[in-house]
């Protein structure tokens, strides 16, 4: 089953803010998450950290951080091959509608594991006062930004529910891999046939991407690769006087 492509009718239905949510956006926010991302690298190095709290308070740290990225880095992994990757490398050994069901099932999961430590780490950054008073508005908006998000995406398990067929799926991913190769109007004219909880789920999702590069979501593209070569640190024991 091949993606289908949205007609000239459908491009005629949309009104402008679909067409420039769905269409534009997708752009703008890229082009402010890579200049950003350049202008902080180059400018502020050494705010490139996520200015971790686990020394103001360790008590469920080590649950709560480990669930939340275990959970939202299949969540990311999954929407990244499942979206961007097109549908004929794969149709000869899944179907859209398996594919589907399967991302209901390992998204559910991961994604109720990503809740469960977000709750947690949400709980410790807004109740304990030391966490609380040395966390920046960026990590705490963040933090409740990205807990909108993962909710929505469950709540769209239900939709998802109710028609298993595959089509949906194949529209959302077509609308990735249409924004992917640059045809912006094609992209948005598939929105038009999705329900309004995936349309609020993709919007937030842009956004997010934006302002990665100013909050403390830019470790997500760090990788210190340079500690493997890395001269050995010398430490030397005080002396019991």
């Amino acid at each position: 089953m091949n993606v289908a492509d949205p007609g000239i009718q459908s491009l005629a239905n949309l009104n402008w803010i679909q067409i420039f949510t769905f269409g534009i956006y997708p752009y703008i926010a890229l082009a402010i998450a890579i200049i950003g991302t350049w202008v902080r690298f180059d400018l502020s190095q050494y705010s490139w950290k996520t200015n971790s709290s686990q020394m103001m308070s360790n008590k469920n740290m080590r649950w709560a951080s480990n669930l939340f990225h275990v959970g939202i880095i299949i969540v990311l992994l999954g929407h990244l091959f499942g979206m961007l990757t097109p549908h004929f490398i794969y149709e000869t050994f899944i179907s859209a509608a398996r594919k589907q069901v399967l991302a209901v099932v390992v998204g559910g999961v991961a994604g109720v594991i990503c809740w469960i430590g977000m709750v947690m780490l949400m709980w410790r950054r807004f109740t304990n006062d030391r966490v609380s008073h040395t966390s920046s508005f960026s990590d705490k908006l963040v933090l409740v930004l990205l807990f909108i998000q993962l909710n929505l995406g469950l709540a769209s398990i239900f939709t998802s529910m109710q028609h298993l067929d595959g089509l949906t799926m194949m529209n959302l991913a077509g609308w990735a891999q249409d924004i992917t190769i640059l045809r912006p109007w094609h992209a948005a004219a598939r929105i038009e046939q999705t329900d309004l909880i995936y349309q609020l789920h993709m919007a937030l999702g842009i956004t997010l991407v934006m302002i990665f590069p100013f909050t403390r979501l830019i470790h997500i593209i760090s990788a210190p690769v340079w500690y493997l070569g890395r001269r050995y640190q010398i430490v030397r024991q005080k002396s019991a006087q």
